[in-house]
Formats: C-alpha cells, structure tokens, sequence
C-alpha cells in the first residue's frame, strides 16, 4: 500500500473520532466550535480566523482528485 493513502486513512480516522465527540455536543443553533484543518495549500487554517465571515467547508479526499 502507498504511505499517503496510509495516512490518508489514519487522518480520517482520527477526524472521525474527533467530529463523532464534537456533534454530540453541538446543537443546531449552537456556535460552531474552533477547529484547525490543513487547506490544500498546505497552510492550518483555523475557523476562529473567519469570525463575522460566512464559511463553507468542502471535504474530498485528495487521493481521488488526482491532486
């Protein structure tokens, strides 16, 4: 097996078990809670740094963009 489809794997785990324990405490009409993730331009970014903006967050995995 490739090592980045490996990790690929062990990060979607990991943010599995992570959003599971977060939306059990988060209710509709909650402040979404901060969280960081790694944009495809390599750079954290972090929601607090969007406060007052509207974001969307689109998931894809990488593996299957050809990126």
């Amino acid at each position: 097996m490739k090592p980045s489809f490996i990790k690929f794997c062990g990060l979607l785990a990991l943010l599995t078990l992570i959003t599971t324990a977060l939306s059990a405490e988060v209710k509709t009409g909650d402040q979404a809670p901060d969280f960081a993730l790694a944009g495809s331009d390599g750079k954290v970014h972090k929601l607090s740094d969007y406060k007052g903006k509207v974001v969307i967050v689109a998931w894809f995995p990488k593996a299957f963009t050809g990126g």
